[in-house]
């Protein structure tokens, strides 16, 4: 029995790599299952794609070694005609225990962005209410799928993981931001550059219900990308000052090795507004606004990387302790899944084993009997009896080894090796 997980997610791909192979609608998802039914249809399979992942769950109950990493990585690269180069080095597989638990970290957001967010078990659940739509599932994606579900809200409830934000773009947006407005319904977000801090921050704001997003780039394809992706809009680099001076919400994550926005160039945009309250988030590193900006006046709240990174720390101290014991739940239901599914692989051998050498007896005792007609019948059942035993303590050795390395989560060898010995065939 197999389980393998393909993963593009934000840990080892950008933005770019992780839209190209992105799976953006459930038609577009009810299209891939069908074609992945057609190469391979003994196949479980279920597709997590948002904004900051790209995973592939494959399972099956072959003996062989079953769907690889090749063909999901072939799979992707035909179905969205991007060819396996650009994306292979992106990627990262696992297989059997670490696939499964890599599974319970992500519904659990111990491996998002935002560690302890909620969002993900709920796109977790709707991923796998898609693949069993789409008739994709089958018993151990089930099993898997349901037990992460469980895990999920074991950790949910039993640790205090979800409290105290800890990344910049959560503390930014959930504790500065917060403290200066009320709602982000009404505001307009102006977001400068396009890199993943932008897109994190984005989706936090979205969260809030912001309505409004203006993007601006130097690379006017990136900033228009970024905007789709959040229903905003894009401008060039030529109209930074406009908008500098309509934002209520500035947030700003360039590259740039200078100071981008001096005071007095704010202070300029500042004067064509109408000096409702700003607040900016200079995620860049050096840092996009001149600090002096602060000072123009009372409405000016601007934030700077620095700042927000004390308050992360801070919070993801307090949660460390939350998260080995996270750790710790989802380690020990790992281990009982994979015996769980150990279990289940051993029980066919065994009952084929015993099926096996009972009918090997059957046919000596019949054999026996044929010659000695005049035993009685209490003596034929002592006969019986001590094969019967015989074979029992022949078979005691084979099977508990077999137990053993079910409960240890490693049998696959010695399955293996008993169908050999005992010449044993599927029926």
């Amino acid at each position: 029995m197999n389980v393998l997980v393909v993963s593009c997610n934000h840990h080892v791909a950008g933005v770019q790599i992780r839209e190209k192979l992105a799976f953006s609608s459930e038609q577009q998802l009810s299209n891939a299952y069908a074609q992945w039914k057609e190469l391979h249809p003994d196949s479980e399979i279920v597709v997590l794609s948002t904004c900051n992942r790209v995973e592939i769950y494959a399972a099956d109950e072959s003996e062989d070694a079953g769907v690889s990493f090749d063909d999901i990585t072939r799979f992707i690269s035909r179905f969205h005609n991007v060819p396996t180069d650009d994306f292979v080095q992106s990627v990262l597989a696992h297989h059997g225990p670490r696939a499964v638990s890599h599974l319970f970290e992500v519904a659990c957001s111990i491996d998002s962005m935002v560690l302890g967010e909620p969002q993900i078990v709920n796109q977790v659940k709707e991923a796998y209410r898609v693949a069993q739509q789409n008739d994709a599932c089958g018993p151990l994606t089930n099993v898997l799928f349901q037990q992460a579900l469980n895990v999920s809200g074991r950790v949910r409830t039993e640790t205090r993981l979800a409290e105290g934000r800890v990344s910049i773009a959560s503390v930014a947006v959930g504790e500065f931001g917060r403290s200066i407005f009320s709602r982000f319904d009404n505001k307009t977000v102006l977001v400068i550059g396009a890199g993943e801090m932008a897109e994190e921050t984005l989706q936090y704001l979205k969260s809030e219900g912001v309505q409004r997003i203006i993007v601006i780039n130097r690379s006017r394809e990136r900033a228009e990308r970024l905007a789709g992706a959040f229903g905003g809009e894009a401008f060039d680099f030529g109209q930074l000052d406009h908008w500098l001076s309509r934002a209520d919400v500035i947030v700003s994550t360039t590259g740039s090795e200078e100071i981008l926005i001096s005071r007095k160039r704010f202070e300029a945009a500042r004067a064509k507004s109408d000096q409702q309250p700003v607040f900016i988030l200079d995620l860049a590193a050096p840092r996009d606004f001149d600090p002096l900006i602060s000072t123009l006046d009372d409405n000016v709240f601007l934030y700077d990387i620095d700042a927000l990174e004390e308050t992360c720390n801070k919070n993801r101290r307090l949660r460390e302790a939350e998260v080995r014991r996270a750790m710790e739940i989802i380690s020990d239901q790992t281990d009982r899944f994979m015996q769980e599914i150990y279990h289940r692989a051993t029980g066919p051998v065994i009952h084929r084993l015993r099926e096996h050498w009972g009918e090997i007896s059957r046919a000596e005792l019949d054999r026996l009997f044929r010659k000695l007609p005049e035993l009685t019948d209490d003596q034929r059942t002592a006969i019986e009896m001590t094969i019967q035993r015989i074979v029992n303590k022949l078979l005691h050795p084979p099977l508990e080894a077999l137990k053993d390395e079910a409960r240890a989560g490693t049998p696959d060898g010695l399955l293996q090796a008993i169908r050999r010995l005992f010449q044993l065939r599927d029926k």
